[in-house]
């Protein structure tokens, strides 16, 4: 089980990978297209599409991996039980927030999708399509938070503290 959760945590963030290259090939086309006087339309609203779908993709990766902003300064004070007790409470809460959040953005594309939903801008992209990159980011981060939460509670999590907070600017 655990290497096809980290095979889903990578792969997303493969996808998301490869959406930034998407979005950078938009804005170069957008650029060159207005030097060389002649216009793409969409590659605006592509260039988004695309940066969300980049972003949402990207977050259990960065989850995974301790990447993710956490205020410890409560967590850092506490000792045993209590802070055990803490880390069970943030990711019960999380993965509940997280769920309700996949649920509501599959429940978006589903929506644009029966209602046939079309993009206002020039490109009149069904938007069920870009809106289904956020869903399955938002899912495959519910699955990483509830990951975390049952790893807390087997005790096999592995606690990240990240280097940034010892950089002093």
């Amino acid at each position: 089980m655990r290497k096809a959760l980290d095979a889903l945590y990578n792969g997303a963030a493969g996808l998301a990978a490869l959406f930034l290259v998407g979005l950078l090939a938009m804005v170069v086309l957008s650029i060159v297209s207005r030097q060389l006087h002649f216009h793409v339309p969409g590659t605006d609203a592509y260039a988004g599409y695309l940066m969300a779908a980049s972003g949402f993709l990207a977050l259990a990766h960065t989850l995974k991996r301790g990447e993710h902003i956490r205020v410890t300064l409560i967590l850092g004070a506490l000792t045993g039980p209590w802070k055990k007790g803490l880390e069970l409470w943030a990711l019960g809460f999380a993965s509940a927030l997280t769920a309700m959040f996949a649920y509501y953005c599959c429940r978006l594309a589903w929506q644009s999708h029966s209602f046939h939903d079309i993009s206002t801008s020039s490109d009149a992209t069904a938007l069920w399509i870009p809106q289904l990159g956020m869903a399955v980011g938002a899912v495959i981060l519910a699955i990483a938070f509830v990951d975390e939460l049952v790893l807390e509670i087997t005790g096999k999590r592995v606690p990240y503290s990240s280097a940034e907070a010892l950089r002093n600017e």
